[in-house]
């Protein structure tokens, strides 16, 4: 590990200040769980690491006139004992309860849980130059695959692991991001980055800019939400495959469906076609699966990981039934 110099900002203007510094490596910390972790195993060798935990007033929920504004320092934790989150965003308190382990979800953040790196063992050994390190090639693609993508994969294989992002985006949740020349917003769905417009990064933040706030829209009455996520140890461990689902159900027809997915490819990934499917359909096991071998027929599994066609159908078919109840 190199030596690095350590921020501690006491105001948002003094972390996008700390960000502009030229010629620098300066990397974000909020809780630190998985920055340390790049840290440690050599991934990146920072010049200035700017803690976060120090800036009053990133760390809340709180309901507007027409939003829910979430804090990006907001823990895991609170986002899942929130009684309004609890009440009515059922797919959200589901996936934070699944995120790692109790010390870690006290430790990790809102933000930090949307903008972590790729558990890809390649990319993890800083012995191995893959594509998302400037490397020439995907070694997963050859290699040992099992838990890589079975969508948009090619230049990069690796998985996005965020539990809170599909989440967030089946919600239909937009990111406000901080920078030395003010606010943006843009929607969760287009903060995340395929590896054909950047292999080296998985979202579109600029080298200045840093979350700072995720907004829901308020609930509405017939909505319905759920996270299911299928995990290979019986402890904590990052999604093998994993389904976040919101309708508008009308008795248990479905009038309206967004399904977006974890660990089946480089970002979330939408099913559009399975939604279009399901429009107007019962909320029923056999109704989703049908609707669900629409987009795995798209899918292009590598040697080891077709298993996560049929996963993944089920994922699907457990959400949709999990509406209706």
């Amino acid at each position: 590990m190199n030596s690095f110099q350590y921020g501690k900002p006491t105001s948002l203007e003094q972390v996008t200040s700390f960000l502009a510094r030229e010629n620098a490596n300066v990397f974000v910390m909020a809780g630190g769980t998985d920055l340390l972790g790049e840290i440690k195993e050599g991934l990146i060798e920072p010049d200035l690491v700017i803690d976060l935990k120090a800036v009053p007033g990133l760390a809340y929920i709180k309901k507007e006139k027409d939003a829910v504004a979430i804090g990006a320092l907001t823990a895991v934790a609170d986002l899942a004992e929130d009684p309004m989150i609890r009440q009515d965003y059922r797919v959200l308190v589901e996936a934070a309860k699944v995120i790692a382990s109790p010390q870690l979800r006290n430790m990790g953040t809102v933000g930090g849980n949307l903008c972590q790196r790729p558990r890809c063992w390649y990319y993890r050994d800083a012995r191995v130059v893959c594509s998302k390190k400037g490397g020439s090639k995907c070694y997963a693609e050859k290699g040992r695959n099992k838990y890589h993508a079975i969508f948009a994969g090619g230049i990069c294989y690796a998985v996005y692991p965020s539990d809170l992002a599909p989440a967030f985006i089946a919600l239909e949740a937009i990111a406000v991001i901080a920078s030395p020349q003010g606010e943006r917003t843009i929607p969760l769905a287009e903060f995340y980055a395929p590896p054909i417009v950047n292999v080296r990064k998985e979202n579109v933040l600029g080298k200045q800019e840093v979350v700072k706030e995720i907004r829901i829209p308020l609930a509405k009455k017939n909505e319905k939400s759920t996270y299911q996520k299928f995990i290979e140890r019986g402890s904590w461990d990052f999604a093998v495959v994993s389904a976040a689902v919101k309708a508008a159900l009308s008795g248990a027809t479905i009038e309206d469906i967004r399904i977006v997915c974890g660990g089946v490819a480089p970002i979330p990934w939408r099913l559009k076609k399975v939604e279009a499917a399901l429009k107007g359909k019962k909320a029923t096991e056999s109704e989703a699966r049908k609707a669900a071998k629409i987009a795995l027929a798209e899918a292009a599994p590598l040697a080891e990981n077709g298993y996560k066609i049929e996963l993944l159908e089920t994922m699907i078919a457990r959400a949709v039934v999990a509406l209706g109840k």
